[in-house]
């Protein structure tokens, strides 16, 4: 004979099973259901991103084309493009798909949310320069429009990701530059560094290791070999030519030119960092590098280093890997990558 504790209890986990298969918002099937939806959404929203950056490089997008930019089956994109039709997103041409007026905001909308969120991750998170993207990719499909009204707003309606891409605004206008690349620079000139391209991802991240960023200035020392050597804050730097032409440039006249603490004549001087400050020498800072972001960029700031004040060396760190300097009446120790992205000027001994 059966207990009835033995009953209760197997009433007690089908009841359980049932509230955690059944439960409405939190269920298990709730949440496969959940789950389905945001896939469909998140390869709808993916085609239609595809399908702006093709039309925006005039690439036609057909069935065979997106299959492949999506992974899914021939008969899964046929599908997806019925429903994509039938919403009034796209339209055929000649077997070619073509955005409507409302699909292009929609993938602009897409746009919009994912390079708000790298800006986001860039500015206010420590998340690695390789991250960006990759999170982006996931959170531009959670994000509803009103949601990321309120980021942009947050952030200060930036108008470039940290890529350099323009952010499309909330009414879908979206910025066009005409930028050249790194290689069509010519030896002895300058550029400000204004994009870059983060795929492939192997490529970009070659570029974050070597220090390269947005609003970088750089002078063209070679380009011979393949190879184009360039020098910014006092270093140079190598890089392939695959690497190049994923660097977008403005180039920009020569800066005026400073006096030189050496020998009394004039030199482009904007290649120094804090790092070539010597025992008994001053400077001014310039800027803090494009480079130094998030918590690090603002905690520099906070300590007093900002364009225009006067930086005292004073001596060098009984551990290694950091220096002091006198700044604003208070010495501060840096370590030695931190004093690389501080820019200077008008270095001379000091009087004192």
């Amino acid at each position: 004979m059966e207990s009835p504790f033995f009953n209760l209890a197997v009433f007690a986990a089908i009841t359980v099973l049932a509230a955690a298969l059944l439960w409405p918002r939190v269920g298990f099937i709730q949440a496969m259901r959940t789950r389905m939806r945001m896939t469909k959404r998140t390869r709808l929203e993916d085609a239609l991103k595809y399908a702006h950056e093709c039309e925006s490089n005039d690439r036609p997008v057909t069935n065979s084309s997106l299959a492949k930019a999506l992974q899914i089956s021939p008969a899964k994109t046929a599908e997806l493009a019925a429903h994509m039709t039938g919403a009034g997103l796209i339209f055929l041409r000649d077997s070619r798909i073509l955005l409507t007026k409302e699909g292009k905001q929609y993938a602009l909308q897409i746009i919009r949310a994912h390079r708000l969120w790298e800006r986001y991750l860039a500015d206010e998170t420590g998340t690695e320069p390789q991250e960006w993207h990759t999170q982006a990719e996931e959170h531009e499909h959670l994000l509803s429009p009103e949601e990321t009204d309120a980021l942009s707003d947050r952030l200060g309606n930036p108008r470039f990701d940290p890529h350099g891409d323009p952010i499309p605004t909330a009414d879908g206008e979206l910025l066009q530059e005409k930028l050249m690349t790194l290689t069509q620079l010519g030896v002895g000139e300058r550029a400000i560094v204004r994009h870059m391209e983060d795929e492939p991802e192997e490529v970009y991240g070659q570029l974050v290791a070597l220090g390269v960023c947005l609003g970088m200035e750089l002078l063209l020392k070679d380009k011979s070999g393949g190879n184009y050597i360039v020098e910014t804050a006092g270093h140079e730097i190598k890089l392939t030519r695959e690497a190049a032409l994923n660097v977008s440039i403005e180039p920009v006249k020569p800066l005026k030119p400073l006096n030189d603490r050496e020998n009394g004549s004039f030199s482009e001087s904007f290649s120094e960092s804090l790092a070539d400050l010597q025992d008994g020498e001053k400077a001014t800072v310039m800027q803090i590098s494009p480079a130094c972001r998030g918590f690090e960029r603002r905690r520099l700031m906070d300590l007093g280093i900002l364009p225009g004040t006067s930086i005292k060396f004073y001596r060098n760190g009984l551990t290694g890997g950091l220096t002091a300097f006198h700044v604003r009446g208070t010495v501060l120790a840096l370590r030695s990558e931190q004093t690389q992205m501080i820019s200077i000027c008008d270095r001379k001994q000091d009087e004192v």
